[in-house]
This record gives C-alpha cells, structure tokens and sequence, in this order.
C-alpha cells in the first residue's frame, strides 16, 4: 500500500454514493492512524439542525469521519469554502446567491488542509463534469487538485456507459485513476455481479471493493449524516492495499 497526500473521489452521476465512500475512506484511514481530513469544494442542499445551524448532511458526514478532533478544530467553512442552501447544480446554487465560486479560493482552502493533515480525501460535487461556474466544471478544478482519483460507480442500469465516460474525461485531463468503487444503491439492480465483472475488465484501475445495499438501519436519513455504523459497514469492503 503506497498511500498519496490525498484522493479525488469522483462519481459516474450524483447520488451514487460518492460521500459514503468518501467518509469511509476516511473512517478506515483514520483507524490506521493515518491523520486525514475531508473536504469539499462546494455542497448543494442545506438543512437546518435543532439548534438552528445551517447544515448540509455531505459536509457533516466528513466531518464525522475525520475525527473528534477535527470537528473542534475545524468549522465547516474551512472544509468547504462554498456552502450553497439549494440542492441543485453548484452553478446555478451559486448564481441564485449571487455567488461566483472561484477555484483559486477552493484552492487555497484545501492547501491550508494538506499543510495540516496527512491525508486530505476531497469529494467532488456530482458527476465529473458538472459545472461550478460558467466557464469550468469539476474536472477542471480536478486538475488543480493534482491528486489521484477514486471513481465511485452507482450500481444501476447505464452505469457501465456512464463509469466509462468518466475514465475517459478523467484520463484526457492527464489524472491517475486509482482505483474504483462499485456502490450497490436501495434500488436492486438487475444482473448486479456480472455487471461489476464487465466494469472490472474495461476499467484500467484497480477495483476496490463492492459496498453492498445497507441495511434499512444503516441507511441515512434525510437532512442528516451517515452513522459511524454505516461508515464501518462501507470501509469493511473498501481494499486500501490496492491504493
């Protein structure tokens, strides 16, 4: 296992689990004793908590999973310099803010993190191409980043197309694809095992696991994090040794 400064989790669409890779990854690497943090360089959807904080559930399960200490050290800006109310496009979140997210201050909100941390896992904003302004998208800013990317595939019908598209996005901007994920979602899919086999033979990373469907007790709940058990459950079937 040859572990790098951070990771760029990345997904085929939104809503495929990208932040319950992205917190179990922390989770275990934090359990190895490896000093990590996460980070987000913007989140779509806020919610508000019973003390009246503005929350957003993305954000709060990587806070989670980076620590204790983290979470008093840290506020939720310097994790994510963008925390936009509606649950939409960041483009379009931003623009009905009158906000203009600017890469040079994700940036640099991130370097401050890998001055900190040993690790820094930062979890992308739905697919790998999805706009952040009006003229870049997710990938762009990936490249700023420079570190090697997780793609985190979303077990239903088209994944394959769309798991495809994105190692192809993600090889023409010259990133090292280090690995990928299968997430099996609530819904079953058709044809599951042969599926991840077809991705395993297209894919030129390593495959680091299949997360299974959690369980209805480990499933989150809407406007709130991911348990620390459901974080457990997902790292038990993450492979690190392949990183």
């Amino acid at each position: 296992m040859n572990l790098a400064k951070g990771y760029f989790v990345t997904g085929t669409d939104t809503e495929v689990g990208k932040t319950l890779v992205s917190a179990a990854l922390l989770w275990k690497l934090n359990a190895m004793g490896i000093n990590s943090v996460g980070f987000k360089p913007v989140v779509a959807g806020t919610y508000l908590s019973e003390n009246g904080s503005r929350l957003n559930e993305d954000l709060e399960s990587l806070r989670i999973a980076s620590g204790i200490k983290t979470q008093r050290q840290l506020s939720a800006n310097d994790l994510c310099p963008y925390i936009l109310d509606a649950p939409i496009a960041p483009h379009l979140g931003a623009s009905a803010q009158n906000i203009v997210i600017d890469p040079k201050v994700i940036v640099s909100t991130f370097k401050q993190l890998q001055n900190i941390f040993s690790t820094v896992v930062v979890e992308g904003v739905g697919g790998f191409l999805v706009p952040i302004n009006a003229v870049e998208n997710m990938g762009d800013l990936a490249v700023n980043f420079d570190l090697p990317v997780i793609l985190v595939v979303g077990m239903r019908l088209g994944c394959i197309n769309h798991a495809l598209l994105s190692c192809e996005a993600i090889a023409n901007r010259k990133l090292k694809l280090a690995g990928w994920v299968a997430n099996t979602l609530n819904t079953p899919m058709s044809m599951l095992e042969e599926n991840v086999s077809t991705l395993k033979t297209r894919i030129p990373a390593p495959f680091l696991g299949l997360i299974p469907r959690l369980s209805n007790h480990l499933v989150k709940p809407q406007n709130a994090p991911y348990s620390i058990e459901a974080l457990d459950f997902a790292a038990q079937h993450l492979n690190l040794e392949l990183l």
